[in-house]
């Protein structure tokens, strides 16, 4: 049977104050454990006025308090522009409020432009370190002692409890791909970010230098956008707010998600090519023709899991989509 779980961005919606959208987010969270979803979680990005999700560890903690069986993680935390050490803090802290259901999902890629990178971390080379930052984070993580000579042996990241969070690899190339399989651990690749461009060759890499580790197989799943509508067109018309962003974002255009009825205006040339293989990739219609291609995707991908990331600028809008995909892929409701 297909998994299915969700990734939500806390999207701004133009017109709405952008404090609705966290509010939203939890929301979604409530609607989607009640619909039989496996995991829902969480990206962080900053200085982006079109995703105003910021602080994943925040809004899981808002998360896990409102929910009781769903997976809760972060997709992910941007590891490079942060201590190792605190992030294993954070995350026992958030394992305590909900034992066992923490994914501690880690990336390298800065989730902003450079300048804001800086300001988070003003190490030009803080990525060159992102292995090491792995290793230690899976030490504090998982209480297990870091090698002789290194500066945290010997120190512990608290609460401990008896779980503990599950570490994932992201990633949008193979750079993620092989460095999950070198440590043994769980993979997700963002397929919603490249459009599907580069997937399975990623998978494959995984598949192929996974060593056991973290787990002792290989899993990996993988981030789609779809959005289901009761009706094919209403689906469509609904798509026009993220077709737009898609493109604006392609000439350097950024702000808030608009209603289907402004997001339509004159495209270039160039603007129309790219918004027609936007389409013609798109996961859009009824609940039954998006999992029909989500399982399709899944089958060709040989994997169980797939994260369905959902814009719409009408929230409502958004759970009746995650309603209608769960209720045609037979998920069992809580």
């Amino acid at each position: 049977m297909l998994r299915l779980s969700v990734l939500d961005q806390s999207v701004a919606g133009a017109g709405r104050a952008q404090d609705e959208s966290i509010r939203n987010t939890v929301a979604l969270a409530e609607h989607c454990e009640r619909l039989g979803y496996e995991r829902f979680w969480l990206s962080e990005h900053h200085g982006l006025p079109t995703i105003v999700g910021s602080a994943p560890e925040v809004l899981m903690a808002a998360v896990a308090v409102r929910t009781s069986r769903i997976r809760i993680g972060s997709a992910g935390v941007m590891l490079p522009h942060y201590s190792a050490f605190k992030v294993a803090e954070q995350f026992r802290v958030l394992d305590a409020l909900a034992p066992g259901r923490i994914d501690l999902g880690v990336g390298r890629a800065p989730g902003t432009d450079h300048r804001t990178s800086m300001l988070l971390n003003p190490d030009p080379r803080a990525a060159d370190r992102f292995p090491q930052q792995v290793r230690e984070l899976h030490a504090w993580v998982s209480g297990e002692e870091l090698p002789e000579g290194h500066a945290g042996r010997g120190v512990q990241a608290f609460p401990r409890g008896a779980t503990a969070p599950q570490l994932w690899m992201l990633g949008s190339s193979g750079y993620g791909a092989q460095l999950a399989g070198h440590f043994g651990m769980p993979y997700s690749f963002a397929h919603f970010i490249t459009d599907g461009e580069g997937c399975a060759e990623a998978l494959d890499l995984y598949r192929h230098t996974f060593k056991p580790g973290l787990i002792e197989r290989p899993y990996a799943n993988v981030c789609v956008w779809a959005l289901a509508a009761d009706t094919q067109e209403e689906a469509w018309r609904l798509f026009a707010s993220r077709e737009r962003a898609r493109v604006d974002r392609q000439t350097g255009r950024f702000g808030a998600l608009l209603p289907p009825e402004q997001a339509v205006r004159p495209y270039t040339e160039a603007e129309e090519a790219f918004r027609q293989g936007l389409r013609s990739r798109a996961m859009v219609g009824t609940g039954e023709q998006v999992v029909q291609r989500l399982r399709a995707l899944a089958n060709a991908l040989a994997i169980d899991e797939l994260v369905v990331i959902t814009w719409t600028w009408d929230p409502h809008a958004q759970r009746r989509s995650y309603e209608l995909i769960a209720r045609a892929a037979g998920l069992q409701a809580g």
